[in-house]
């Protein structure tokens, strides 16, 4: 068994993303005066074991259907690659993704009973998702609403609950951004799929609607993500510290900027990609910080 290659298969370049999400509702948490640094790693690896389910669910699928031998991948897109390769076998991929999922599972029965079993429609939720992502709902015009829900929302209030017992109204708040951003990523991310992804029966936005129109939905969904803040913000339902997140705002024209005006050339959209990969990992992290900085205030 060749570890570096089950390690590529994971997609280890997009999990950072977790460990900075799950932080949000940490940070909310310390906020309101719970921290159990036990609790957290434990949660933390669920969460990270539920991206590497969905990362290597998706592998499989898309292998499965043909998908992976029509796309062309780039650094954001189109699979790890291990299938088309001969890395490994399919049916091994998917037991490895069923087995970190029912090991997710496990942990999330482990905090029904350690902090409530009020965490478990979160849980069964999340785990119906990421098992019937690929097969179902990217067919269903709404996998990128699904995605955004899981990390953001659930995945944020998920963190803020293994702390405290219980749910709040501004760990639903704060999720939503990382939401918008992760949902806007993947949106994103289906640019240079298109064709192939219709060819397989998946339907998006980008599909239905084509890639210009989609380019400035994408600057639309950026935008949000900020008004979303600074309106949370005015309302008082995130601390004025949040405003940190403020500071990627170059970040994001420039990923905008590129979207909009390489829509149709995915060589040139490759730098607006990794642009928006950027900065949804330092908004993200903004975010934590000015939450946690909040205490301070």
């Amino acid at each position: 068994m060749d570890l570096k290659i089950w390690f590529r298969e994971t997609r280890p370049n997009f999990l950072l993303i977790t460990p900075l999400i799950f932080s949000v509702g940490l940070a909310l948490a310390y906020v309101d005066g719970y921290f159990d640094a036990l609790s957290a790693i434990i949660g933390l690896v669920g969460a990270v074991l539920a991206h590497i389910s969905i990362n290597v669910l998706n592998d499989y699928f898309d292998f499965r259907s043909g998908l992976d031998m029509m796309t062309k991948r780039t650094p954001f897109s189109g699979g790890s690659g291990m299938l088309p390769a001969g890395l490994l076998r399919s049916r091994d991929v998917y037991l490895f993704a069923v087995g970190c999922l029912a090991l997710d599972g496990i942990i999330g029965l482990y905090f029904a009973l350690l902090r409530g079993w009020l965490i478990l429609p979160l849980v069964l939720v999340s785990a119906a998702s990421i098992y019937f992502y690929t097969t179902h709902l990217s067919r269903w015009l709404v996998g990128e609403i699904v995605t955004g829900l899981n990390f953001g929302p659930l995945m944020v209030m998920g963190s803020y609950f293994i702390q405290t017992g219980g749910y709040s109204l501004g760990a639903l708040v704060s999720g939503m951004v990382p939401g918008i951003l992760i949902g806007t990523l993947l949106f994103l991310n289906e640019f240079p799929d298109v064709a192939a992804d219709k060819e397989v029966g998946r339907n998006n936005i980008i599909i239905k609607l084509g890639t210009a129109k989609s380019s400035r939905i994408y600057a639309s969904l950026i935008a949000s993500a900020y008004a979303w803040i600074l309106g949370a913000i005015i309302l008082g339902l995130m601390p004025v510290t949040a405003a940190i997140v403020l500071i990627t705002l170059p970040i994001a024209f420039r990923a905008v900027k590129g979207v909009l005006i390489n829509h149709q050339d995915v060589g040139k959209l490759i730098p607006a990609m990794a642009a928006n990969v950027m900065l949804d990992l330092t908004a993200i992290a903004a975010m934590a910080i000015g939450i946690f900085l909040s205490v301070f205030l």
